[in-house]
């Protein structure tokens, strides 16, 4: 175990996480699961179809010109989001069980859990975004109180080489710590942003589907009460 150790130590980016200690190895465990959950969200968020719509706006389409049935075929049972909010907005609308209010309660229930699905995984990359540099600074304090012990004790025979060498490998959970908490900051905002746009193209789907039928279009409070 030492052999292989001493083996990836060597090696310029395991040698700097090695040098860097314990706090060097969490950061490194991080940017994995960073990398790990925007993968995921990437895969996650296609399977929803939030770069889609096209078969949502042709169900519109039809819907607005009457042809209810059509407009029903062109987004049964398809998964994208989007598709599924329209497809419960008309169904619920051509179904005589549901009156106004149960049709749009229905839709809303369909769009929150929609919503949902599209901000899975967002408060890890928040707290990924939040610890990273407070555990890159700990390295740091750690490091540089080590450093500092080392010239205590040293005394008259200091090395300033020793100090600078302890002070750079210190410094270096800190930029890691930023290296890593960076990108999963731009990661959550476009996330967070893919998210807000596709709960306002599903109020607006719903929006137009309602319209249509000549009943009072729903509020966002109302459809989106509980996804935020």
């Amino acid at each position: 175990m030492t052999e292989l150790a001493t083996s990836l130590a060597a090696l310029p980016l395991f040698g700097l996480i090695y040098d860097g200690g314990w706090t060097m190895w969490l950061i490194a465990a991080l940017s994995v699961i960073t990398l790990a959950v925007v993968l995921w969200k990437l895969w996650s968020l296609w399977r929803l179809g939030v770069w889609g719509g096209s078969h949502s706006r042709a169900a519109l389409q039809l819907w607005s010109q009457g042809r209810k049935r059509e407009a029903m075929d062109q987004v049964r049972g398809r998964p994208s989001a989007r598709a599924r909010v329209t497809q419960a907005a008309i169904g619920t609308s051509l179904d005589p069980r549901f009156d106004d209010h149960a049709a749009r309660e229905e839709t809303a229930r369909v769009a929150r859990q929609a919503l949902f699905r599209s901000r899975a995984g967002l408060r890890a990359l928040e707290l990924i975004a939040t610890i990273a540099p407070l555990l890159g600074l700990l390295g740091t304090v750690l490091g540089m109180i080590a450093a500092f012990q080392v010239l205590q004790n040293s005394g008259n025979q200091a090395d300033p080489s020793d100090l600078a060498g302890g002070i750079w490998v210190a410094l270096l959970t800190t930029a890691a710590g930023m290296a890593v908490a960076i990108p999963a900051g731009v990661a959550l905002s476009w996330f967070e942003s893919i998210s807000d746009r596709l709960q306002s193209d599903l109020e607006d789907l719903a929006t137009r589907v309602f319209v249509s039928r000549d009943a009072p279009a729903p509020t966002r409070a109302r459809l989106f009460e509980a996804a935020e």
